[in-house]
């Protein structure tokens, strides 16, 4: 297989034009405009980087597009009757992309990789109740749970929690040799330009009705539209409203667009001041205007939420603290806390995906100076941007954060005392923790909305960050090409299930 040394030789020779497809293969051009900034599944939160690895490796299960559970490599799943136990039986025809079989060893590794520290794995709050792992045979592997475990499920139902071959955790060639199971093999890339996917032919999913993905990385939005005028790409990821809005008035290109999980936010970060006092972070949640950003930055496409954005546990926002904009309550919250005349701080936003972050990076500027409040805007590069995410270092970031079906795989690596990703988050209490905890446990559907209200509620009025909307999810295709369904999570794994007219 190629993939890292074949890229590495073809940036020292400087080509950057596009990968050529050998000769009779049917191939689904596909453009984005950002492209993945690693390739280690365990340990990438950017969905530049999840859009490609969930295309090269598979979790245990998956999610579809109504957001249901289906088998990857696991073909079954139970539970005990008092939940502490969770036992899967993988897919005997699963194999990896070196031909070996998937087996309850794989299983185990990844999991111990996940759930080592020292891995830095993004979702490894979601599996910490994990206390054992058992492999009674090969295709058999009992997750031993220090207690009942409602989503773990839907936790596991992410790239983040990919099966890799133990072999590869043992070489410590994860993230630089990509061996998964998915329904394609990595076999050209250079990196911010190009990459060939070659369908998988023993992949254990079922067959792909073409035979390769190329992959075009193009400069901006702009150019992705133009790409498909101009039938060079057949198929593209948008993510600009605006570009999406031009689709529908070219002839023979056809827009998907759905309702997405993921959410707009400004995080602030408690750790430096002023942020640490709450009537600041309040005041700043009064000052300003969700709706206003939204039909500014996002044309309207979308709608004001509050942290919880899944359709089982998403409510009227209206009812969450100071979500109508209140400026004189944003003064008098500064002046509590003795900064009446304001302060100065710094705003992070990444360049390029989503690419109305610097719209609404400087929207939010706009408002709070309204209240005395002086940001200067820090565009990073994504690859930047994600690394000082991780580290904590801002003052302030508008993000786009990934949404889940459940809110405790949603939030727990942020605000839980445990939690992989509090380093970002920066701000933790008891209620925030103890809820949390309860909704884990907790496997009554009734009781567990009960617990995520008073979640959302006592969030937002702590307000470590101020929730703005969510958006749609946007993908564009020529006619001739069927059958890809969008989904609520942005995940471009339909791209299975396409057909293309010759």
């Amino acid at each position: 297989m190629t993939s890292i040394k074949k890229t590495a030789a073809a940036l020292a020779l400087g080509l950057t034009t596009a990968l050529v497809a050998p000769a009779g293969a049917q191939t689904l051009n596909v453009a984005w405009s950002q492209d993945a900034t690693g390739l280690d599944p365990h340990t990438q939160p950017g969905f530049a980087s999840i859009r490609l690895l969930e295309l090269l490796y598979e979790p245990l299960v998956r999610l579809d597009a109504n957001l249901e559970l289906q088998p990857a490599v696991a073909e079954s799943w139970s539970f005990s009757e008092d939940g502490t136990q969770l036992t899967f039986r993988l897919d005997p025809d699963a194999v990896f992309h070196d031909g070996t079989s998937v087996t309850s060893e794989d299983v185990r590794a990844s999991f111990e990789r996940i759930l080592d520290e020292a891995t830095g794995a993004v979702a490894r709050a979601n599996y910490t109740s994990i206390i054992g792992i058992e492999t009674p045979d090969a295709q058999t592997v009992v997750l031993q749970l220090d207690g009942p475990d409602a989503p773990i499920l839907n936790g596991l139902a992410s790239v983040n929690a990919a099966i890799v071959p133990a072999s590869a955790i043992a070489a410590g060639t994860i993230g630089t040799e990509i061996v998964g199971s998915g329904p394609f093999t990595l076999a050209e890339r250079v990196p911010n330009a190009n990459a060939r996917l070659a369908a998988f032919e023993d992949w254990h999913g079922g067959d792909i009705a073409y035979d390769e993905i190329a992959v075009n990385v193009l400069p901006d939005e702009t150019a992705l539209l133009a790409a498909l005028r101009a039938g060079q790409a057949d198929f593209a990821l948008i993510n600009d409203p605006l570009v999406a809005t031009l689709v529908p008035q070219t002839a023979g290109l056809e827009l998907n667009a759905a309702p997405t999980l993921s959410y707009y936010v400004l995080q602030l970060n408690a750790a430096r001041e002023p942020m640490g006092d709450l009537a600041v972070r309040q005041a700043i949640a009064c000052a300003v205007d969700r709706q206003d950003i939204l039909d500014a930055a996002l044309l309207g496409e979308g709608e004001v939420t509050g942290p919880l954005t899944s359709p089982a546990y998403r409510s009227d926002p209206q009812g969450l603290f100071c979500y109508e904009q209140d400026q004189e309550r944003a003064r008098a919250l500064l002046a509590e806390a003795g900064y009446a005349g304001g302060f100065s701080a710094t705003l992070m936003a990444a360049t390029g995906e989503p690419p109305t972050a610097s719209a609404v990076a400087q929207l939010i500027q706009s408002q709070l100076a309204e209240v005395g409040i002086e940001l200067e805007i820090e565009m990073q590069e994504m690859n930047v941007y994600i690394d000082r995410w991780l580290a904590g270092d801002f003052d302030m970031a508008v993000a786009l954060n990934g949404g889940r079906v459940d809110p405790y795989t949603m939030y727990n690596r942020y605000w839980t005392r445990d939690g992989n990703l509090q380093g970002v988050a920066n701000y933790i209490d008891d209620t925030l923790d103890s809820l949390m905890a309860e909704g884990r446990t907790e496997t009554d559907e009734a009781a567990r909305r009960e617990i995520f209200a008073r979640f959302e509620s006592h969030l937002a009025e702590m307000a470590p960050w101020v929730w703005l909307f969510t958006g749609n999810t946007y993908t564009a295709q020529r006619d001739g090409v069927d059958g890809f369904e969008p989904s609520p999570t942005g995940s471009l794994f339909g791209l299975v299930d396409v057909t293309i007219s010759e």
